[in-house]
């Protein structure tokens, strides 16, 4: 029987396991590899932080998630691709009412920076970040 998601520990097996897909995924790998270059450290623990701010009230994390995003080159099939590589790895280790928080927050950060980012392409002159 898998746990739920409550400590330190589990957000990092997520965050590692998850970013290990993403940098295998030949649609997505790329823009990652392409963006983060040698800091996946650096982002991984930005990630940790994040992830235990939302789900365990841990109050680590403290930034703007999408600027970062605005100017990548994603499509809905980049964000279609983060989404399921994310669903399969809490699905994979965990299970419980914090690992389906985890999927519902995900599904909603992929729908809003996906909006977000067409809504960019479609009015190139005003500021939305």
């Amino acid at each position: 029987m898998k746990k739920d998601i409550s400590q330190s520990e589990d957000i990092k097996l997520m965050v590692d396991e998850f970013y290990g897909k993403v940098q295998r995924n030949p649609l997505i790998g790329p823009i990652f590899i392409g963006v983060i270059k040698d800091r996946w450290p650096e982002h991984l623990e930005k990630m940790y932080k994040f992830w235990g701010s939302i789900l365990l009230a841990e109050n680590t994390y403290n930034g703007r998630p999408f600027p970062p995003h605005a100017q990548m080159p994603l499509q809905q099939e980049h964000f279609e691709a983060w989404l399921g590589l994310f669903l399969q790895t809490v699905d994979d280790h965990f299970e419980g009412a914090i690992a389906d928080e985890a999927k519902m927050r995900a599904q909603n950060m992929a729908s809003m920076f996906f909006h977000k980012i067409e809504y960019i392409h479609q009015h190139p002159n005003q500021r939305t970040i």
